[in-house]
């Protein structure tokens, strides 16, 4: 993806942080005088957090870089009301979300605040993982959130053992892997065990997840925008149905064709 370069003057470091301060000094006025901001707690805020990174993962997607400023700020406002919460509760402030996030970036960069070398990203990556584990995780894996989604979940259990060197060589020893688990999923289908069949179908899932990670895919990113695409060509085809008159279920699947390879051709 190309992102289009803006000639907007940047703000310097000074006018970022008096506008962050700005923000800060919103956010006390709105929790002591704003009844709905009142009653907010870190559990009535956590769906909220969610949906709004949703919504920044399709401004990034779509390429808007206005919408992806705004959708920045919706979840910068959660972060400052996450810490003006804690700072109530006597728990943490922002100062310490930034110090905490500050000494553990430095702890988990030795690259480059200390002499330790390294000589790519994936040395930087094992490192990573190797010092989470110096930090008390018994798991490299206990850095992937038990709620994710499940094609998210998969690319980052991939990733996280990656890098402690748990991996395939080559792209073309994971593609067999994706040809034997086909194989054996339709093994299954033909012995027509319901059970046996989900399990084959999601080791397929599995091995196409990790093929599309050696060529440098992001699954969710691809998935999302098929689907993307096939939303804009139904909808065209619910256009078109309607110009005649009818109910797509009215409609051959010969009649839909031709209207689907319109909207393809679109």
């Amino acid at each position: 993806m190309f992102y289009q370069i803006t000639s907007k003057k940047m703000n310097s470091k000074t006018e970022q942080m008096q506008a962050f301060e700005r923000l800060l000094n919103i956010m006390d006025e709105l929790r002591e005088k704003c009844p709905w901001d009142k009653k907010q707690t870190l559990e009535t805020l956590r769906h909220l957090t969610i949906e709004e990174t949703y919504e920044l993962s399709e401004a990034i997607l779509d390429n808007n870089f206005d919408e992806v400023k705004k959708e920045l700020g919706d979840l910068l406002l959660h972060i400052v009301f996450y810490a003006k919460i804690g700072s109530e509760s006597g728990d943490f402030d922002i100062a310490d979300v930034c110090n905490t996030i500050c000494e553990k970036l430095i702890f988990r960069h030795p690259h480059i605040y200390s002499d330790t070398v390294v000589k790519d990203e994936d040395e930087v990556k094992q490192n990573w993982e190797k010092l989470k584990l110096k930090e008390g995780k018994t798991s490299v894996l206990e850095g992937v959130p038990k709620s994710l989604p499940a094609l998210i979940k998969a690319s980052r259990i991939q990733d996280k053992a990656k890098g402690v060197g748990f991996d395939w060589e080559e792209p073309h020893q994971v593609w067999d892997k994706v040809q034997e688990e086909l194989a054996e999923f339709q093994e299954e289908v033909a012995s027509g065990d319901k059970v046996a069949m989900e399990n084959e179908f999601g080791d397929v899932l599995f091995s196409m997840i990790n093929y599309a990670r050696f060529l440098n895919i992001n699954p969710e990113d691809a998935l999302e925008k098929t689907n993307l695409k096939f939303i804009k060509r139904f909808q065209y085809l619910e256009s078109k149905a309607k110009e005649l008159n009818k109910n797509l279920s009215e409609m051959t699947l010969s009649e839909m064709d031709v209207f689907w390879n319109e909207a393809k051709k679109l």
